[in-house]
């Protein structure tokens, strides 16, 4: 997006991220919360999903929760780096363990973050 001002041009940029996750109330709120913050959101309840959106649109930063039904996050994410390598990629879990974060961590997840997380 373009605005000009006082002969000056200003690009104006909208950070785009995806969030990933089968519980509703989490997708809701994580889009909410992000939303106010004024990034451009969309959500994702399935691994198919989020690599067909992946595939259509170009994203700055996807949230991934770990425990999906269809597939196991870090499977996501290895599929993700396929599709993009230079969008920024957080696991996200409430189910914590060094085994997943390690995992996340060697797949070059970019961060591994705890549920419930608290918006600043």
């Amino acid at each position: 997006m373009r605005h000009q001002s006082g002969g000056e041009v200003i690009v104006v940029t909208h950070t785009t991220i995806l969030v990933v996750d089968d519980d509703q109330v989490i997708l809701q709120s994580f889009a909410r919360t992000l939303e106010q913050r004024g990034y451009d959101v969309e959500t994702a309840a399935t691994g198919h999903e989020a690599i067909v959106r992946c595939k259509n649109v170009s994203y700055d930063v996807v949230l991934l929760d770990i425990k999906l039904p269809n597939i196991d996050g870090t499977q996501l994410l290895k599929e993700l780096h396929a599709v993009s390598d230079t969008m920024i990629k957080i696991m996200v879990t409430g189910y914590a363990s060094l085994d997943s974060a390690l995992q996340s961590l060697l797949l070059e997840a970019d961060a591994y973050v705890l549920k419930p997380v608290e918006p600043r």
